[in-house]
């Protein structure tokens, strides 16, 4: 069993009671996304609190609500959040994406997610991690739909994804009138296929789509330097 906390630079995550755990692809999207200009920022499905408290290091005048349908994420978010450094700015709610757009006035600068996503596997046994990894609470669709609902109209949708969902994202950008403003294609080790999509997606058309790759490791354990500059103000040790 592996440790039931995560320890960063300047705060800790403890996931023992969330059903998802701590993982590259929160640090990666949290260390990722643009603050350039996000002084109101939504969390969706926030788990442990990870990639909140992440966006509140990175844009020190950042008010950010974090939100999550699983009652015990929640729990847990809330005493990560209390015991760090940026509790005065981070509140966390108990709610599912749709209702949260339908009980608030707030529009947002940015809304930050990894959201669940394996929607044509297999569903685990256990029920919360079933919720928290499967789109049977949240499909894409649904997440861009209340995202529009509640984006300021020069806002950012932060996500990453798995790379075979691009072709779903960009007919979903589509029906919902998204454009894609920047996207990171992101490889485990060299020559091998892509696995996560990082991308900003806007209600503005803004041209061309910035486009870069990533590359996590050059080999087991031995992380590139662009991963490393890239997450260097959380992890303690690469």
């Amino acid at each position: 069993m592996g440790n039931p906390w995560f320890r960063f630079k300047q705060f800790t995550v403890f996931h023992d009671k969330c059903a998802m755990k701590v993982g590259t692809d929160g640090v990666l999207l949290g260390a990722w996304t643009s603050m350039e200009n996000a002084a109101e920022i939504l969390d969706v499905g926030t788990g442990t609190g990870l990639i909140a408290l992440m966006v509140a290091q990175r844009n020190l005048l950042a008010k950010v609500i974090a939100i999550d349908v699983d009652e015990n994420a929640v729990g847990q978010a809330m005493e990560n959040i209390g015991n760090s450094p940026f509790s005065d700015r981070i509140t966390v709610e108990f709610s599912a994406f749709r209702q949260f757009v339908q009980n608030t006035s707030k529009r947002f600068d940015l809304i930050v997610s990894n959201p669940p996503y394996f929607s044509d596997s297999l569903l685990p046994p256990d029920k919360e991690r079933a919720k928290a990894r499967h789109s049977v609470s949240l499909t894409l669709d649904d997440l861009l739909l209340s995202a529009q609902g509640c984006l300021k109209n020069d806002g950012t949708l932060s996500l990453i994804l798995p790379y075979d969902k691009s072709d779903e994202l960009k007919c979903l950008c589509e029906k919902h009138t998204f454009y894609m403003k920047r996207k990171t294609i992101v490889y485990p080790l060299p020559g091998t296929e892509p696995k996560r999509l990082l991308t900003e997606l806007t209600l503005r058309h803004t041209g061309l789509t910035e486009t870069s790759s990533l590359i996590i490791e050059n080999s087991r354990h031995q992380y590139t330097k662009d991963f490393s500059d890239l997450v260097s103000g959380f992890y303690l040790h690469l």
